[in-house]
């Protein structure tokens, strides 16, 4: 996929994130968590991805049943982490019912990395 056809895909995913995604996006945005940007359906490399913070490299995936035991999300962690980020992979379920813990999880992550911004 080029460039223009994976922002293209990523412009129309992010307007139809699933309801899970949504969720956890009430709970990302606006410099919530350490005071560090995210950015929601982000082309990195061949992929798009849910959720991304370029500093300090934290990708966000919110998965649905689809993806128990894919070889493909294997393949793109795998792809993510050779290009320096951590991957947090949460069920659809964890992010409705239990929001304050998936974010306890990755303030935790964003914490020991001291990554405060100013």
């Amino acid at each position: 996929m080029r460039t223009g056809q994976r922002q293209h895909l990523a412009r129309r995913l992010r307007r139809a994130l699933t309801p899970a995604e949504q969720a956890l996006w009430r709970h990302l945005r606006g410099r919530q968590r350490c005071g560090v940007r995210f950015r929601r359906q982000h082309p990195i490399g061949p992929f798009v991805v849910d959720f991304a913070c370029l500093v300090p490299a934290l990708v966000i995936e919110v998965d649905g049943g689809q993806h128990c035991g894919s070889r493909t999300d294997a393949v793109r962690d795998a792809y993510l982490r050779r290009r320096g980020f951590h991957v947090f992979r949460f069920w659809n379920h964890d992010v409705l019912q239990n929001p304050d813990g998936v974010c306890r999880v990755i303030d935790a992550w964003l914490e020991s990395r001291d990554v405060r911004m100013r």
